[in-house]
């Protein structure tokens, strides 16, 4: 009986340490799954946290596409940019619930600067911007 109190116990404070990091845990498994897309140069793994519509802007070149459209302009970069290497190396956000990430993307010819913006999209991150510099 004893044992099964202390059991109950802690399933309870468990419990309410997920509860209570839930929107964290969530922006933080975006922003690793994000990763691990650009790392990869997974266009197609990259679009499933697209928004409806996404401003991508590669090397200069602007543009607000369409989840679609967003996901082949990217397949483009990556087939002419294969990856070598990409890490976030800073993470941030606002009161407001827009979160950000930037990092390095190295490729055989060089290296890009990327800054991703997600918001939250009622229980979801969805990538508002993405930016290779």
């Amino acid at each position: 009986m004893k044992n099964l109190k202390r059991l109950m116990a802690m399933t309870m404070v468990l419990l309410g340490m997920l509860v209570g990091t839930g929107p964290v845990a969530a922006q933080s498994d975006v922003m690793g799954g994000i990763q691990a897309a650009i790392k990869s140069g997974s266009s197609r793994d990259l679009a499933r946290y697209f928004n409806s519509k996404v401003d991508v802007n590669i090397g200069g070149d602007n543009g607000n596409y369409s989840q679609s459209q967003a996901e082949m302009v990217v397949r483009d970069f990556f087939s002419k940019n294969t990856p070598m290497g990409f890490s976030f190396d800073h993470q941030g956000g606002s009161e407001d619930g827009q979160r950000y990430a930037i990092g390095k993307y190295n490729h055989k010819g060089g290296r890009y600067n990327v800054v991703v913006k997600v918001k939250k999209y009622g229980d979801s991150y969805k990538i508002d911007t993405i930016e290779f510099k």
